[in-house]
């Protein structure tokens, strides 16, 4: 009976143990209950995951670990000179990649890549302080395969203290907040910066992810589980059931620039949610008013003759937000023909490409790549600002088609 009781004894603990155990493993989301987590979509929506894990949304923001960070540690140009005496060295240190600030040979600082923003066009990274990121000086550019100055930032001396702030990563992260930090933290921060820009590093949630754009998936998941046979989605948004209004409203949350009254924050912000509850514009929508091509791709579209005219269209036309911008310019002529049908160009455009030709690639006149005002950078040791080159959304007639 003794040994009985004692069998009985362990295997209740083992019980409790495994329990305890399995707890502690599932997944809990710092955005609340309501919240499922990306990898719960692989079960049903395995192809849009692995579709959207390589995109630019989902890349928005990640760790700094290796194989996340774009640029060269080890040879080549990985060093940024701002005089003969002083420059910064990429670096690799252990586990951990750096910059590192060196004065007539001597190590001044150094300070860790924690987090990078971007993978497509360009990758910034910034470092942890006091509950804080702060951006590092120096950025890598895929443009020119090469290291060069952040926007913004001076090329004759290093510079390590311009802040992050939460609202940054309200475009580049599916969340970030002050929750769970703990007091003596906010109160020593309190003086020096508002509460609501202290971040606890645990909130942070990479990228933007299937639920910041199809909302809370918690109940959608367990229903499914539970019921696999139901096709109709339950307890779930999506994109494809709200009106054009809803639809544009989701993506200029991010894409309709920063330059904006905000009214809450747009972490908050839910598919099938009114903009206009979030973000105030200062400038209005018309023909004259300059929106850069970097970060503003809904007010320039809204600024087209296209959008303008059309009741359907929205940028789902022609992007799919699973997967970054098709690089085959055909597939956009196709949905700009849908509409200009019969259209010819005149004998003066004719001259410039044979009429086959440009109608394949109707982008590259009518959206083609600007200069960004908003996004300028040095290369080592060189004094000329070079701009970044993005397309434009504004889908017109320029002048180089009347030449």
């Amino acid at each position: 009976m003794k040994k009985t009781g004692i069998l009985i004894t362990l295997f209740v603990l083992s019980v409790l143990l495994t329990n305890c155990s399995n707890k502690s493993d599932e997944y809990i989301d710092p955005r609340g209950t309501d919240y499922a987590g990306s990898e719960s979509c692989i079960q049903c929506h395995q192809v849009q995951y692995n579709m959207a894990l390589q995109s630019s949304h989902f890349k928005a923001t990640a760790p700094a670990i290796s194989g996340n960070v774009l640029g060269d540690f080890d040879k080549g140009n990985h060093t940024f000179i701002y005089d003969k005496n002083t420059k910064l060295v990429m670096e690799k240190r252990n586990d951990s990649l750096y910059q590192v600030l060196y004065k007539n040979g001597k190590e001044v600082e150094a300070h860790r890549f924690e987090i990078v923003f971007g993978a497509k066009h360009a990758q910034t990274s910034v470092y942890w302080r006091d509950n804080n990121t702060y951006e590092l000086p120096v950025s890598y550019y895929n443009s020119i395969n090469n290291w060069a100055t952040s926007p913004g930032f001076p090329a004759d001396k290093p510079y390590f203290d311009r802040m992050v702030l939460k609202d940054c990563y309200s475009c580049h992260a599916s969340n970030a907040s002050s929750r769970n930090v703990n007091q003596n933290s906010a109160e020593k921060n309190f003086m020096s910066m508002d509460v609501e820009d202290i971040i606890d590093k645990k909130t942070i949630v990479y990228g933007i992810d299937c639920e910041r754009c199809h909302g809370p998936a918690k109940k959608h998941v367990d229903f499914h589980l539970k019921n696999p046979n139901v096709k109709t989605a339950n307890s779930i948004t999506s994109i494809k059931t709200l009106n054009r209004q809803q639809k544009l409203d989701a993506c200029a949350l991010c894409h309709a620039g920063n330059d904006g009254m905000k009214i809450k924050s747009r972490f908050d912000f839910k598919p099938g949610n009114s903009l206009s509850e979030f973000y105030r514009e200062t400038r209005s929508i018309n023909d004259t008013a300059q929106f850069d091509v970097h970060g503003n791709q809904f007010r320039l579209m809204a600024q087209s003759k296209c959008f303008v005219n059309s009741d359907k269209m929205d940028c789902i036309t022609c992007h799919n937000p699973h997967e970054n911008a098709s690089k085959n310019m055909a597939s956009y002529s196709k949905i700009c023909m849908s509409c200009h049908q019969g259209l010819k160009h005149d004998e003066k455009t004719l001259k410039i490409m044979p009429e086959k030709l440009m109608a394949d690639n109707c982008v590259e006149c009518h959206m083609p790549k600007k200069l960004s005002g908003a996004i300028k950078f040095q290369l080592s040791n060189s004094k000329q600002l070079s701009n970044y080159i993005l397309r434009t959304h504004r889908i017109g007639i320029y002048p180089q088609d009347k030449k």
